[in-house]
C-alpha cells in the first residue's frame, strides 16, 4: 500500500493537467463553435439560450454536480485500504442516486419549462430550448457517477477523453440544429406575427448538442467502465464488506452537502438572471434588450472566462481523491504541501489569463466575434477579469475543505458570500443602474468573499495559512511584464500586418514571455517542472536557453 500512495503522491498533479489540458481543449471548441452559433442564433437567441442554461445549471446542481465529487472521495477512500468491492458498492449506489434524482427533476424541467421561463425567469421563448435540454439532467447525472468513480480510482483519463468527445458531438449538432431550427421558427413566426419564433427555435437547436453530446460521452465511458469492472473487483483482497444501507448511509451524507455547496456556490448565475431580467423589464426595457445584453454577457464573455476556471475545476477533481488518501495515510505537512502545489499551479495560470483579458480583450474578442460589435463584451472581461483569480481559487479551497471531511463549511461560506453578492447587486442594478455590469462586478465580490472566507476555515481546519510570494506575487509580476509586451507586439504588428495578425503574434508572445519570467524568477522550480507532462522536455529546453543553470541528466 506504501508503494501505491507514493505513486499517487507522485501522479496526482500529472493526473490533473491531464483533466486541464483536456479541460481547455473543451473549452477552446466551446469558444469556437459559440462564434459560429452566435452568429445563427443573434443575440436575442443567445440570451433565450443563457436563460434556458441557468435553468438548467440549477437542475443539475441539485443531481450531478456533486456526484463525481462524492463519488470520487467515497471511491478513493476505500481504493486506498484496498477495499475495492466495498467501492462497486458505493458506484451502485450512486448510479441508482442518480436514476432517482436525475430522472424525476429531468421529468420536473420537462413539464414546467413553460411555468419556469414565463413567471420565474420572465423570458417565456426560452422554453423552448429548456424543454430540450430537459432530458440531458438524466444523462449528466449517470455520467457523473461514471467519470467520479475514475476520478476516484487515480485516472482522469476516461473523464478527458470523453470531455473532448462530447464537445466536438456537441459542437457538430449544436451549429447544425440552430440552423434547421432557425428556418423553422422563422416560418412559425411568419404565421404568428412574430419574429422572435426564429432566435428561440434557434436557441433550441442550439442545445441539442449539448444533450447528444453528453449522451456520447456516457456511452464511451461506459463502454470503458464494463471493459475494467471484472478486473477492478477481483484485486480486492480485503475481507470487510459493507452493507448496502451503509453505502446509502454514507452516500447521503456525502452527497448532501456537496449538493448545498455546489448549489449555494453555482445558483448565483440563476439569481443573477433572474433578478437581472425583472430589474430590467421594471426599468422599462424590452425583452429583446436585456435578452440581447444577456446574450453578450453569457456568450462572449462567459465563455472566455471559463477556459482558465476549467483548469481549476479538473485541477480540484485531481485533488480530493489525492488529498484523501494523503490523509488518510500522511501527515498534516503531507496535505499542506499537496495544497500548496496545487494552489500554485492554478495562479501560475488564473493571474496571466486575468492580465491577459485586461491588456488584450478587445483585440481577442474581434478576432473570434468578427461579425459583432464586441465593445460591450470587452468592457465586461476587462472589468471582470479579476473574477478569474478569486474563482479558480475559491474551487480549489472548496475541494480541499470536502477532501478534509469538512462538508459543511463551504457550505455556509458560499451562503454568506452569495446574500452579499445579491445585496451588491440589487444595489447596482436598482440604485445605480450599472445594468450588465453590475452583473460582471457582482461575480468579483462574490468570488472574493468566498476566497476570504475559505481561507479563514483552512487556517482554523488545519493551520494552513498560504504562501504568499511564489503562489502570488511572482506570478503577477511575471503577468505585468507579459501584459506590457503583448500590448507592445500588438500595437507594434498592427500597424503593417492588421489586427488579426497582431493579436495572434501578441498572444504568442506573451505566453514566451510569461514562460521566460515565471522561470526566471523563481515561480516554478526544476522539480516542479519535471513533474508537469512533457517536463523532462521542458527542463531541457529551460537549460539550453539558460534559464536553468546546470546539466540536465
Amino acid at each position: 500500500m506504501s508503494e501505491q500512495r507514493k505513486k499517487n503522491e507522485k501522479n496526482f498533479l500529472v493526473q490533473g493537467s491531464i483533466l486541464a489540458i483536456a479541460g481547455v481543449i473543451t473549452k477552446l471548441i466551446g469558444a469556437f463553435y459559440r462564434i459560429p452559433l452566435l452568429n445563427i442564433i443573434g443575440t436575442e437567441g443567445n440570451g433565450y439560450y443563457s436563460v434556458a442554461f441557468s435553468i438548467y445549471s440549477v437542475a443539475l446542481m441539485l443531481t450531478s454536480y456533486s456526484l463525481p465529487l462524492a463519488v470520487s472521495k467515497l471511491v478513493s477512500a476505500r481504493v486506498a485500504v484496498g477495499e475495492y468491492k466495498n467501492a462497486h458498492k458505493i458506484f451502485r449506489g450512486a448510479i441508482t442516486f442518480a436514476l432517482l434524482a436525475g430522472g424525476f427533476v429531468a421529468l420536473l424541467v420537462f413539464f414546467g419549462a413553460d411555468f419556469i421561463a414565463t413567471t420565474i425567469m420572465h423570458l417565456d421563448m426560452s422554453a423552448y430550448a429548456l424543454r430540450v435540454l430537459a432530458p440531458c439532467i438524466l444523462i449528466v447525472a449517470l455520467l457523473g457517477v461514471l467519470r467520479g468513480f475514475f476520478q476516484g480510482i487515480g485516472s482522469m483519463v476516461p473523464t478527458a477523453i470523453s470531455q473532448v468527445i462530447e464537445q466536438i458531438i456537441n459542437a457538430v449538432v449544436s451549429i447544425a440544429g440552430a440552423y434547421v431550427l432557425l428556418n423553422a421558427g422563422k416560418a412559425v413566426g411568419k404565421t404568428r406575427g412574430d419574429k422572435s419564433f426564429g432566435p428561440a427555435f434557434a436557441a433550441a437547436g442550439g442545445t441539442l448538442g449539448t444533450v447528444l453530446g453528453a449522451f456520447s460521452a456516457l456511452v464511451f465511458v461506459g463502454l470503458v467502465f464494463l471493459a475494467y469492472n471484472k478486473v477492478f473487483k477481483r484485486r480486492d483482497h480485503s475481507k470487510k464488506r459493507e452493507s448496502y444501507k451503509t453505502v446509502y448511509k454514507v452516500l447521503f451524507v456525502t452527497i448532501a452537502p456537496v449538493i448545498l455547496s455546489a448549489t449555494v456556490y453555482n445558483i448565483s448565475d440563476f439569481v443573477d438572471t433572474a433578478l437581472f431580467n425583472n430589474v430590467m423589464a421594471a426599468q422599462g426595457f424590452s425583452k429583446k434588450e436585456y435578452a440581447s445584453l444577456l446574450g453578450i454577457f453569457q456568450g462572449q464573455y462567459s465563455t472566455m472566462i471559463n477556459v482558465p476556471l476549467s483548469i481549476s475545476s479538473a485541477l480540484a477533481a485531481s485533488l480530493v481523491p489525492s488529498l484523501v488518501a494523503t490523509v488518510q495515510t500522511g501527515s498534516r505537512k503531507q496535505v499542506h504541501n499537496k495544497i500548496n502545489t496545487v494552489s500554485r499551479f492554478n495562479m501560475v495560470i488564473a493571474i496571466p489569463c486575468a492580465v491577459g483579458f485586461i491588456t488584450l480583450a478587445k483585440p481577442i474578442l474581434n478576432m473570434l466575434y468578427f461579425t459583432q460589435d464586441n465593445t460591450t463584451a470587452a468592457l465586461m472581461l476587462q472589468m471582470g477579469a479579476l473574477s478569474v483569480v478569486f474563482f479558480c481559487l475559491s474551487t480549489v479551497t472548496n475541494s480541499v475543505l470536502q477532501g478534509l471531511d469538512d462538508m459543511m463549511t463551504p457550505v455556509k461560506n458560499a451562503a454568506i458570500s452569495l446574500v452579499i453578492h445579491i445585496v451588491t447587486l440589487f444595489l447596482m442594478l436598482v440604485v445605480l443602474k450599472w445594468n450588465i455590469y453590475a452583473v460582471v462586478l457582482s461575480k468579483i465580490i462574490f468570488s472574493g468573499a468566498i476566497c476570504v472566507l475559505n481561507a479563514k476555515a483552512l487556517r482554523d481546519r488545519i493551520g494552513y495559512v498560504q504562501e504568499k510570494k511564489k503562489t502570488f506575487v511572482i506570478p503577477a509580476l511575471a503577468s505585468l511584464i507579459m501584459g506590457v509586451i503583448a500590448v507592445l507586439v500588438h500595437l507594434i504588428f498592427e500597424l503593417f500586418a492588421g489586427p488579426y495578425i497582431a493579436t495572434i503574434i501578441a498572444l504568442l508572445a506573451a505566453v514566451v514571455t510569461y514562460g521566460v519570467a515565471i522561470v526566471v524568477l523563481g515561480g516554478i522550480t526544476e522539480e516542479e517542472l519535471l513533474g508537469m507532462p512533457k517536463g523532462a522536455t521542458l527542463v531541457t529546453l529551460c537549460r539550453r536557453l539558460h534559464l536553468i543553470k546546470g546539466e540536465y541528466r
